[in-house]
């Protein structure tokens, strides 16, 4: 556990040396999931709203979001976890990299098949390579026929069209 400790006190400095934004990382409880790359931490007692770096879950009515989210849900809630800050998004949500213990959550969550890795604001070779493993090995949401990604989807909802999924991979989008 010493090991361990001073392992990612060496990488953080490290990191904060290199990405200055690491030095406002912060620790803080999980209090809520909204979805399976959104949470809610304590940070100095107010709820802060994190958006998880690079990846992309199933939005709400597509196949995977109830498991994203149940996945999530089991690795943090109610832990505390390091907030690493990257950015903040177009709805004020700060999107960061999230770590319990030594796990990436982001990493985690393409590891398992429950999120697409979302390359349109930071693409890197070895979420890619996770995304491509678990799409191989079929796990998750790459089980099914053809996986919407969830930019799309938003996309098509916002387009008033509406897609159903049923089950043997069959699926009917439905204008209105």
């Amino acid at each position: 556990m010493v090991n361990i400790k001073r392992t990612i006190t060496f990488l953080f400095i490290l990191g904060a040396l290199v990405y200055p934004t690491l030095l406002f990382a912060w620790e803080g409880k999980v209090v809520g999931v909204t979805d399976g790359d959104t949470i809610k931490v304590l940070k100095d007692g107010i709820q802060v709203k994190i958006r998880l770096a690079s990846i992309d879950c199933p939005e709400k009515g597509q196949p995977w979001n109830k498991r994203a989210k149940q996945f999530t849900s089991l690795l943090l809630l109610n832990k505390t976890v390091l907030v690493l800050p990257v950015d903040e998004n177009r709805h004020g949500r700060i999107v960061a990299w999230v770590f319990f213990e030594v796990i990436n959550v982001s990493k985690a969550l393409l590891r398992a098949g429950l999120a697409w890795h979302y390359r349109q604001h930071f693409s890197d070779s070895l979420l890619t390579a996770l995304e491509m493993e678990a799409r191989v090995m079929k796990k998750g949401l790459w089980s099914e026929p053809d996986p919407v990604p969830p930019w799309e989807w938003r996309k098509m909802k916002k387009a008033g069209k509406t897609q159903f999924e049923f089950s043997g991979g069959i699926s009917a989008t439905i204008e209105h």
